[in-house]
């Protein structure tokens, strides 16, 4: 702010900057005020993605604003992307650059279609938030937690979106089926071919792309402006190093050029703006009307596209490129254009799933089993014939076999055995089978397991097992006793001791001072009546034998408080016993 007022001192013709959305408001105000042409260019924290700014725009011709860059299209996008594929539920990750308000649209939409959609946050220490979900969630959650990742969508910059990657494919929290949206607009070819390198699965990534003329020779020609060929050249490493805001600098740049040009064709050209912010009385520029309509009803082509402004002030040219591959597990796999995007035509290309094709004709595959119902069983077992099986499984490999127009011949492990590492090294059962290729398929209620998964690659599982242990319920039996529950018998037998003890202390305060009875009283302070009036307190009855001293009083008092607050916990207990089952667990 201080810089733009230092220049307008000095003569300034336009104010170009590429800041972020809290800096533009204040050079806004500044650039209204002023009357001074504002070209405004939305640069993002680290290659995060962008996030609208809603710059306010008052009254046209008090407006002298103008957005270089599109706005952010981002809900729009993803929604047609995530509608086209029919997802259903999804995560989306963010990293702690982005302001997740910039989907809030998006949200809202995805909301009103009945559709699943968690947010987490990705921390800067990627590892420690991966070991934290290990180390916090149990293996039921983890498995909900690796069923949800199937469908992803990733909106951080390039650098935290590999790294977040690479944990989540080397901690095995995906497999090859899961299908992970990354978008961001500032996404060169070497970002794509990374992030494609790390990835398993399938991968669709979405960028903002710009027209490349196809004729070479005219690609570093704009107009009347040669472009050196390290920017103009899109497999140059500059150029593919370069944020998508330096490149709308340099078309602005231009474009400014081409209206000073005008204007000096014109002869209107204007004398440069000599103001200051800082005394009261200074007044706005005369010629920055003028300059600029000029740079509005301009327009250049450059290494943006078409860059041009609409009556609201914005730049309306904007493209956005979809990449993806196809399912798959293997790493560094190639990736092909599925399809673009614009705000006027909307999606065009198709971005379904390409069915697999039945080239498996004349194939023939050995599988190798254990035998476990209901998923292998034998079905029929003719002397001298093959045996037949049937169950779950063998339901899955006929569909398959049927689809892919593969045959196949089963056989069972000869130790019987699914599979586990020897002292040697080397694997023996249905595992010991595949590794030592005398199998190319296997088949059975087999348990995904790292030590496993480290040598045989597993498909998706259908079915997560777990152990549960029935108890018969206990039989309800009647205690006459069940009003002592509440207390325990060594509470109880404190209770009591209390009684004697007070009884006779109330005893023993009486006779060393006996209390002056009425005339005609026949009550007379024997031990059994102490202990009889200390129990009728007790019991919330009263007493008959007045005693009329200050001690025996003092000690009553205190008697009574305590008598009190055993009766009010004895008489919670109780309610909560009589109401409530317990559940008490018998096996230990």
């Amino acid at each position: 702010f201080l810089t733009a007022c230092d220049l307008m001192n000095q003569g300034i013709l336009a104010l170009v900057s590429s800041i972020g959305c809290t800096s533009a408001g204040s050079l806004q105000s500044l650039a209204d005020a002023m009357h001074i042409p504002h070209l405004f260019i939305q640069r993002s924290t680290a290659g995060t993605p962008r996030s609208g700014c809603g710059l306010t725009r008052s009254n046209r011709n008090d407006d002298y604003t103008l957005s270089v860059r599109p706005p952010v299209y981002l809900n729009d996008v993803i929604f047609r992307v995530v509608t086209e594929y029919a997802w259903q539920k999804f995560i989306i990750f963010y990293d702690n650059d982005y302001d997740i308000r910039g989907i809030q649209e998006f949200l809202d939409k995805v909301s009103q279609q009945g559709m699943d959609v968690a947010l987490q946050k990705v921390e800067n220490n990627i590892n420690k938030m991966i070991t934290g979900l290990f180390a916090t969630l149990r293996i039921e959650e983890l498995n909900r937690y690796r069923d949800t990742l199937r469908r992803a969508i990733l909106i951080m910059n390039p650098s935290t979106a590999k790294s977040f990657l690479t944990e989540v494919v080397e901690t095995n929290l995906v497999a090859f089926d899961c299908h992970w949206i990354i978008i961001n607009e500032e996404i060169n070819d070497v970002d794509v071919q990374e992030l494609v390198r790390r990835s398993i699965g399938r991968l669709t990534i979405i960028r903002q792309t710009f027209p490349v003329p196809q004729n070479i020779s005219q690609r570093c020609f704009r107009g009347n402006h040669r472009i050196s060929s390290s920017l103009c050249d899109p497999k140059d490493p500059f150029s593919q190093s370069m944020e998508i805001s330096n490149l709308y600098i340099y078309d602005t740049v231009l474009l400014l050029a081409n209206a000073f040009h005008k204007k000096l064709e014109d002869r209107k050209w204007h004398s440069m703006a000599s103001l200051t912010c800082i005394r009261k009385n200074s007044k706005p520029w005369q010629g920055g009307r003028s300059m600029l309509e000029t740079i509005k009803k301009g327009g250049v082509n450059g290494l943006t596209g078409e860059l041009e402004f609409a009556e609201n002030g914005g730049n309306p040219n904007v493209h956005f490129e979809i990449l993806g591959t196809n399912y798959g597990e293997d790493l560094g796999r190639g990736i092909r254009k599925l399809g673009c995007w614009n705000p006027v035509t909307g999606l065009n290309g198709s971005l379904t799933d390409r069915k697999l094709e039945n080239n498996m004709r004349g194939v023939v595959l050995r599988v190798v089993t254990v035998l476990e119902e209901p998923f292998v069983m034998v079905s029929e077992n003719v002397l001298g014939k093959p045996k037949k099986y049937q169950g779950f499984s063998i339901d899955v490999l006929e569909a398959l076999a049927t689809y892919l127009g593969f045959k196949y011949e089963i056989y069972v492990a000869p130790d019987h055995k699914y599979g586990s590492p020897q002292d040697d090294g080397s694997w023996n059962g249905l595992i010991g089978e595949l590794v030592f290729k005398r199998a190319d398929i296997g088949i059975s209620a087999l348990t995904i397991t790292p030590d496993r998964e480290n040598v045989v690659d597993f498909t998706t599982r259908y079915m997560d097992y777990s152990v549960g242990v029935l108890l018969r319920k206990a039989e309800k039996t009647v205690d006459m006793f069940a009003c002592l529950a509440p207390f325990d018998l060594s509470l109880w037998a404190c209770i009591a001791g209390t009684v004697l003890l007070v009884g006779l202390l109330v005893y023993l305060l009486n006779w060393l001072n006996p209390p002056r009875l009425q005339m005609g009283s026949m009550t007379s302070t024997t031990l059994y009546n102490s202990m009889w009036f200390v129990y009728g307190s007790f019991v919330q009855q009263g007493g008959e034998v007045p005693y009329t001293t200050l001690a025996t009083r003092l000690m009553m008092g205190a008697w009574w408080l305590f008598a009190l607050i055993v009766i009010s916990s004895y008489t919670a207990n109780l309610a909560a016993f009589l109401t409530i089952t317990r559940i008490e667990n018998s096996i230990q």
